[in-house]
């Protein structure tokens, strides 16, 4: 995710614990999913739109900080 801002996401989870906690959220999501989508856990395909659409909105508040930190 964001290969552009490796190094800045490498900063911002040693120093930025909302950052860390948005990152970990994010990942724990897209794991979620995947288990969803290869039947290792059970879902209704609403359940996992659901938790896509969640997954969207913290890539955008991660996108949304590192633009920020990136123009400081």
């Amino acid at each position: 995710m964001f290969p552009e801002y490796r190094e800045l996401i490498t900063s911002l989870k040693g120093n930025d614990h909302h950052f860390t906690r948005l990152f970990d959220q994010h990942n724990a999501l897209d794991q979620k999913i995947k288990n969803m989508e290869d039947g290792i856990e059970m879902a209704t395909n609403v359940e996992i739109e659901t938790l896509k659409r969640e997954k969207l909105q913290l890539k955008d508040e991660l996108y949304a900080i590192l633009k920020k930190a990136s123009a400081a």
